[in-house]
């Protein structure tokens, strides 16, 4: 087992493959944590400190021995009330309003298998891979009881976390704060590793020294957001991307979280992830719960990239489900930024026999197929017909223009199955506009403040899917279209953020009525591939990537732009889960001018496709485009499964690169995006990683043979550049 119980010692110890996590039920009844860090056998509870500490209080059990405090010990779970005045993990009100909870340990449970959370993502694995540990702690008056969940992966080198808060009263109690996850550490010089941006500039890295005081990021939006992503690195102050110990959170979570890292007067660090405080005061009657959704952490010395390679395992291995997890996934051209809402039927059909032409595999009809009838002489029965030509109507209406597309859409699909390719769909459940047949009838199920005017963004409102009846009969639109036709794929997006939220359950009870609606559809139809998509990358979290095992990585897809969202995404997320594609040029965001070949580089890092119009490309772009997807499709499972390196770093250095070695180390490919240029320019060196140093390597487009350990201590010489933005890609294979 890889949790061991000392009951001479009341220790728990939960072994992975290369750390230890250690914690204690003291002689008072607290949980103290003792250590999480390098595999060790030892008893690390000598860690523990007790001296009179200057206006730090003393639990009433501790009688007069002032050198015990809650102020100062390293605790599992800290709750406000305690003496505690560090950042705490939980802060519950009684019936009356008072705001203390005092936890004390009850009982444990050791058992094989991961646990698992009703109506939330969590990590999962087969019963001979994980097992669980079960703490349940008690406040000492009996209003609530909390059951700390520990998850231990132990090949994996990750522990997962998750907390289960029930009333046990009789009346009622209000959450106002409550983690998934504590860590406490008695010493270190960290710095805290985040990840920022705004839409189309998402998951920028940010590092900066761990000083005292407390530093935070988090999302109040309704979704785990574009401006901060839920994952949090600490890393010591000499870490780099292969050398040193760093520590991670990811949070499992789509909607508001919040993370705390304070460090005390003591020098003490305590790292917190957990639900968003704001707009969060969640009740709970006699008898119900609350799961606080499940934090991932792990623990690596081998610096940045060893800390990422067992995230992005553990998400690809663990988190992602279905039939496209580990197999091919189509190449597919979107018609958005081809046609953006100007398209007919005869559009969608010429695309797929461009695509067709090119060897892509599937056509994907984007925003605009689909709305309400503006004839309201004609009875909705007599047909499907509607208008989405614009952002401002017909949301909520999940019924297809057939005038628009020239007939219905199994028409429409079976001509483009007849072109050879695949057919995909996007939708955008969750929304809807004013001027829509939905909101006409059933204006109360837009989340808005009773006697106030909602705030619009994209003149759309958000669907309140914390109400059943919204999401059943969201459900049900959405069912009645897949149900008719043969969709292989569907685009999920999600295009604005919460506002008007009228109550402090909202925002909880909204993702998991996103997640309850995804996991209904996810299995009633076990062959569609589902991509996710907030406006690109406002919900580019684990925890969607529990039902859509593809998400779309930022609207931004200019390929300049993209190597840093891309070089921020991989800290923590496979490459199989980052939808990335090659668009026309002058880009849609930026208007900048890249080269075909350097934009299928860049989307190479990632699940490839296409947006933009074939018929207006040259005959010498189409054969780059034919080439790009036979070179994909022969390095997929590579890309997608194998092990991932950043090798240099696209915000301090002339070129972005990246490569993916083959799990038994025989095959590689190494990919480089110059991002400057300069006249008379010094010779650029390139050092690989992850290669077997005893192998010989032949590189694929050369033939030039190469010494694996000299790969990686001297590198590959970087061709001349010729140009602004160019982009290279080294093929090795061991021979």
């Amino acid at each position: 087992m890889a949790v061991i119980y000392d009951s001479e010692k009341n220790i728990f110890t939960l072994h992975t493959t290369n750390t230890t996590y250690q914690m204690k039920v003291d002689s008072y009844g607290y949980l103290l944590h003792l250590y999480y860090g390098p595999r060790t056998m030892g008893n690390m509870e000598y860690l523990l400190v007790y001296m009179n500490r200057s206006f730090s209080g003393n639990p009433n059990v501790a009688g007069k021995d002032v050198t015990y405090s809650l102020d100062v010990l390293p605790q599992e779970y800290p709750t406000l009330g305690t003496g505690d005045y560090r950042a705490h993990a939980l802060n519950i009100a009684d019936a009356e309003g008072v705001e203390c909870c005092n936890l004390t340990f009850r009982d444990y449970e050791i058992s094989k298998g991961k646990y698992t959370l009703p109506g939330l993502p969590a990590v999962w694995a087969a019963e001979d891979e994980a097992d669980t540990l079960k703490i349940t702690l008690r406040d000492e008056t009996g209003i609530v009881e909390v059951q700390l969940m520990y998850g231990v992966l132990e090949k994996e080198d990750v522990i997962t976390r998750a907390v289960i808060i029930k009333n046990t009263g009789r009346g009622n109690v209000t959450l106002k704060k409550a983690a998934a996850a504590a860590l406490d550490f008695v010493s270190g010089d960290f710095d805290v590793i985040s990840f920022y941006g705004k839409h189309n500039m998402e998951r920028m890295l940010q590092r900066q020294p761990l000083g005292h005081g407390t530093f935070s990021v988090g999302s109040c939006r309704g979704t785990s957001s574009h401006q901060y992503n839920p994952g949090v690195i600490l890393a010591d102050r000499e870490a780099t991307e292969d050398a040193g110990s760093c520590y991670g959170m990811l949070f499992l979570y789509s909607g508001n979280f919040l993370c705390e890292v304070e460090k005390d007067q003591y020098n003490q660090t305590r790292f917190l992830m957990g639900l968003g405080t704001e707009q969060f005061d969640y009740s709970l009657a006699s008898g119900e719960e609350l799961i606080v959704p499940e934090a991932v952490l792990s623990y690596s010395a081998a610096g940045l990239s060893g800390l990422s390679r067992q995230y992005q395992s553990c998400i690809r291995d663990h988190v992602c489900r279905g039939k496209y997890v580990h197999t091919s996934r189509p190449v597919l051209i979107n018609s958005w930024e081809a046609n953006h809402f100007d398209f007919n039927g005869d559009t969608i059909v010429d695309l797929a026999k461009e695509a067709a032409a090119l060897g892509i595999d599937m056509v994907v009809m984007d925003d605009g197929w689909f709305g309400h009838r503006n004839d309201d002489s004609t009875s909705l029965d007599d047909g499907w017909f509607g208008r989405r030509n614009d952002d401002n109507s017909s949301l909520g209406d999940w019924k297809v223009n057939e005038e628009k597309l020239g007939g219905t859409l199994e028409q429409l699909i079976d001509r483009v199955h007849a072109e050879g390719v695949k057919f995909g769909i996007w939708l955008e459940p969750e929304m809807v506009n004013e001027d829509s047949d939905l909101y006409r009838a059933h204006p109360d199920w837009a989340i808005q403040i009773p006697g106030r005017k909602p705030v619009r963004m994209r003149n759309q409102l958000v669907l309140d899917f914390s109400r059943k009846e919204v999401r059943d009969a969201i459900y049900d639109q959405v069912c009645t279209i897949l149900d008719r036709c043969e969709i292989d794929y569907v685009k999920w997006d999600m295009n604005r953020s919460l506002s008007d939220v009228y109550a402090g359950n909202v925002t909880y009870d909204y993702v998991l009525g996103i997640y309850e609606i995804l996991e209904k559809i996810v299995i009633r139809y076990p062959n569609l591939l589902i991509e996710g998509c907030s406006g690109g990358g406002g919900r580019f979290d684990a925890g969607m990537m529990y039902y859509t095992p593809q998400i779309w990585c930022s609207d931004n897809t200019d390929a300049i732009n993209r190597v840093k969202i891309q070089y921020g995404t991989s800290f923590f997320y496979p490459i199989s889960v980052v939808g990335s594609h090659v668009t026309a040029v002058p880009n849609h965001q930026t208007g900048r001018s890249v080269s075909l070949i350097t934009r299928g580089v860049v989307a190479m890092a990632g699940t490839f496709g296409y947006e933009l119009n074939p018929a207006l490309m040259s005959e010498e772009e189409k054969n780059i485009v034919k080439q790009q997807v036979l070179t994909y499709k022969k390095y997929e499972s590579l890309i997608c499964e194998g092990t991932y390196y950043r090798l240099s770093s696209p915000f301090t250095e002339p070129f972005a690169a990246w490569m993916s070695v083959s799990r038994d180390k025989k095959q590689a490919l190494v990919s480089v995006v110059r991002l400057e240029a300069e006249g008379n320019a010094a010779s650029m060196y390139l050092k690989c990683k992850g290669l077997n140093p005893d192998a010989v390597y032949r590189e694929e487009n050369t033939g030039v043979l190469y010494d694996g350990a000299a790969l990686m201590a001297a590198g590959l010489v970087l061709p001349g550049a010729k140009s602004e933005y160019e982009a290279y890609q080294f093929v090795l294979n061991e021979i």
